[in-house]
């Protein structure tokens, strides 16, 4: 499968997961983020890797809703970014440090 079609895969379980935000069970929603998670560690998008991990902490900690679907934001961003190296994902990690912690 080509990267082009990788991401157009991620993006669409990410605009599915956002669709059911607001009346889905937190356990099936982290169940389909951990699925887009394996993919990007599968494809080397290690900056997608590192929001969805983030985005699973922020659903055990009790984010619902709206905040969820900013978290998919940062989520699409990361699936599309051209750079997957150290420094990308550290400025994901940034991000999302800034959402999780203020």
């Amino acid at each position: 499968m080509t990267q082009a079609r990788i991401i157009d895969e991620l993006r669409m379980r990410i605009g599915l997961i956002d669709a059911r935000v607001t009346r889905g069970v937190p356990s099936a929603l982290a169940h389909e983020i951990d699925a887009v998670r394996w993919i990007a560690l599968r494809n080397g998008m290690r900056a997608a890797v590192a929001v969805a991990q983030a985005l699973e902490m922020a659903l055990a900690r009790g984010e619902r809703g709206p905040l969820i679907s900013g978290w998919l934001d940062l989520l699409h961003d990361a699936v599309g970014s051209e750079r997957h190296d150290e420094a990308a994902c550290d400025t994901f990690r940034a991000a999302c440090s800034v959402r999780l912690f203020g």
